[in-house]
């Protein structure tokens, strides 16, 4: 019982108070450490004065002691700039962006098309390839066919979908999508 008061007493605590404490262990243990004749006992006393002294330090400054810096002084934090995510989107190429929300309406409703004009099997061969980066043998093995139907179901599908989309330099290439982008058009 006599325990658990003075365990409330400690969590309530100033940080000066804390120190103080801290510096009055320190004292005992210093004064343990001189009249201490066995090695194995200044060993361990040595380590607790070495982190009594280090807690001291850290309460006092309020930092790590010693050449530990601080998460907040990397020089990693100090090269990078924070930069807003939606005004970086100005700087995204056009053909290399892949994610739906980059497409613009007349792309997607081309895409759409395109992809409504496949039979079911190329549609499905082709969204898993492309739009879900399935490679051909899981492909096949989902649909229960040979390696080379997958192949060929994605290369009729390829050739359907160049016919129904015409390529606009201004726009950029629809065809130019990558993984996810597809997927959602399925």
């Amino acid at each position: 019982m006599e325990r658990g008061i003075a365990e409330e007493s400690l969590m309530w605590m100033s940080m000066e108070e804390l120190k103080k404490s801290y510096q009055g262990t320190y004292r005992i243990i210093q004064q343990a450490h001189q009249n201490s004749q066995h090695a194995g006992e200044k060993k361990l006393l040595s380590e607790m004065l070495s982190d009594c002294l280090f807690v001291i330090e850290w309460i006092g400054s309020g930092r790590p002691p010693g050449n530990r810096r601080g998460i907040e002084r990397r020089a990693a934090y100090q090269r990078e700039k924070l930069v807003d995510p939606i005004s970086m989107q100005a700087y995204v190429h056009k053909s290399t962006a892949g994610s739906p929300a980059n497409l613009t309406d007349g792309q997607r409703a081309k895409l759409k098309t395109a992809l409504s004009k496949l039979s079911d099997r190329e549609r499905d061969c082709y969204v898993m390839a492309h739009g879900e980066c399935f490679s051909y043998s899981e492909i096949a093995a989902m649909l229960q066919i040979t390696k080379g139907s997958v192949a060929q179901y994605i290369s009729r599908a390829q050739k359907k979908i160049s016919q129904q989309i015409m390529m606009k330099e201004d726009n950029g290439p629809v065809g130019a999508t990558t993984c996810h982008t597809i997927a959602t058009y399925r």
